[in-house]
């Protein structure tokens, strides 16, 4: 029996589906109403540091560093220590 690749693509599909899916569960017990609307908001600009974030919560969760849903305050705290600093250039004119 062979696999066609349109099968092979509905497979991946569904997978990514339910993958997402697990990560919106698990980020309504991680994270409290303004803390999710804030990353929400922030995958609308930057969707790598949002994925990033996603990450490091799911992972800090499953190694029991989380035992209750963070503040906004407390995301806020977290984003600025994942984001990377800013290179500053200053240029002098001779």
């Amino acid at each position: 029996m062979s696999v066609s690749p349109s099968d092979n693509n509905g497979e991946e599909a569904k997978k990514r589906e339910a993958e997402a899916m697990m990560r919106q569960k698990a980020l309504i017990v991680l994270l409290d109403q303004q803390a999710r609307q804030r990353l929400t908001n922030i995958r609308m600009v930057k969707p790598e540091l949002a994925l990033a974030v996603e990450n490091y919560l799911i992972t800090a969760a499953s190694a029991g560093k989380l035992n209750r849903a963070l503040t906004d305050e407390e995301l806020k705290q977290l984003l600025i220590n994942l984001q990377q600093p800013k290179k500053h250039f200053k240029i002098n004119r001779v």
